[in-house]
């Protein structure tokens, strides 16, 4: 890793603003921000021939590098921060799955500390209030009605860090619990549930405003029973996570989403769990195994996918080349559309004067070269 400099200029590149792309653009860092002008003798980076964008925000992660957010230490955690940041991941949320309520009291105390320090944007509690009819990789046995009181619960033992619950909003304590969250800043995501349109546009009234990774986990589009696909692509006021791993989605699926609900409604996440960044093999999903096999995770018992193996820079490679989704669209996806979720736009998710300077610089082929960090280069595109 390289050092921060105290006044840097990128020069050269194509940069994506929330205004369109600059040919031939430059963005000024100094320390950990970016301004708008350079200061006498700043140091210049030529990037002719590439693309910078804003660092990746991530709000459904799980694990990476080995490590798991739902169960590992410290560091261990640390740990898998630092792969998905490698991959251009510049501002992340912890997710964790289904597991008995004490337990997660206890990762709530420990990725909050971690929150608290900046190295998390928040904690997205991922069960256990879903639905045992769409329990993918998630314990039947430690599902659980979305139990306001319960849902409170967690909210304190994550002392203000809590940013999103995915819930089976159709069970009992569903909507309750979505103006409870609505009421505390908190996002309520639709997922892993069984709900009817009517059920879910009913969750959509009460204050859910996120489908959490869409398509996934929840019934398909029928013509007579449109479920909640159809409910929640429709609502302008739902953003929708994406998996785009070429194993969750269809790429005409992703296409119907972007077209339907537009780039300003969309969410690319990674749904990431331990291997993503480290490789095939057995991992542990909560109290689940897990086969990772040619990037694919699936549960030993049952086979269900169990999250995915993907990074995000991966995730928009896809996008751009694969399913010719324009750079801006994919930029806002990935980038702006988490930031403004999570309350931290004002911070992360463009390249405007003022903010962090995190940023992805991406070659003409859109693979990853640089990803600097408040001002400090996680990989030098001069270096690699």
């Amino acid at each position: 890793m390289a050092g921060r400099a105290d006044s840097t200029v990128l020069a050269g590149a194509r940069v994506v603003l929330p205004t369109g792309t600059v040919e031939d653009g430059r963005v000024v860092v100094e320390g950990t921000r970016i301004v708008g002008g350079a200061a006498e003798g700043a140091r210049t980076v030529d990037l002719s021939g590439h693309w910078v964008v804003p660092g990746f925000v991530d709000m459904h992660n799980h694990g990476g590098g080995g490590a798991s957010f739902t169960s590992g230490t410290v560091d261990e955690v640390l740990t898998g921060i630092r792969t998905h940041r490698e991959h251009g991941t510049t501002t992340l949320v912890a997710s964790t799955v289904t597991g008995k309520m004490d337990f997660l009291t206890q990762r709530a105390a420990v990725l909050s500390e971690l929150v608290e320090q900046g190295d998390l944007a928040g904690i997205h509690f991922e069960g256990p209030f879903i639905s045992p009819c769409r329990k993918g990789a998630h314990s039947e046995d430690l599902l659980r009605h979305p139990d306001p009181a319960e849902v409170r619960k967690l909210m304190d033992a994550a002392r203000g860090t809590a940013k999103m619950f995915t819930l089976a909003t159709e069970l009992p304590g569903g909507i309750e619990s979505v103006r409870l969250l609505a009421e505390h800043g908190v996002i309520a995501a639709i997922g892993h549930t069984d709900a009817t349109y009517e059920q879910t546009v009913e969750a959509i009234d009460a204050g859910a405003t996120v489908a959490t990774h869409l398509y996934n986990a929840m019934p398909g589009i029928g013509h007579r029973a449109p479920g909640p696909i159809a409910a929640l692509l429709e609502d302008e006021r739902v953003t929708v996570e994406l998996i785009n791993d070429g194993t969750h989605l269809h790429p005409a699926a992703l296409e119907l989403a972007y077209h339907h609900a537009g780039a300003h409604r969309v969410a690319l996440i990674t749904d990431a769990m331990d291997a993503a960044g480290f490789g095939d093999g057995r991992y542990q999903l909560g109290p689940l195994a897990v086969e990772v096999k040619d990037g694919v995770a699936r549960l030993v018992e049952g086979n269900s996918i169990a999250g995915s193996t993907l990074t995000l820079d991966t995730a928009f490679h896809r996008a751009v080349t694969i399913d010719r989704i324009p750079v801006g669209d994919v930029v806002q996806s990935i980038s702006a559309n988490p930031a403004r979720l999570l309350g931290v736009y004002d911070r992360v998710g463009s390249l405007d004067p003022g903010k962090d300077a995190d940023l992805v610089v991406l070659d003409a082929e859109f693979t990853l070269k640089g990803v600097m960090r408040k001002g400090e280069w996680i990989i030098d595109p001069q270096i690699g």
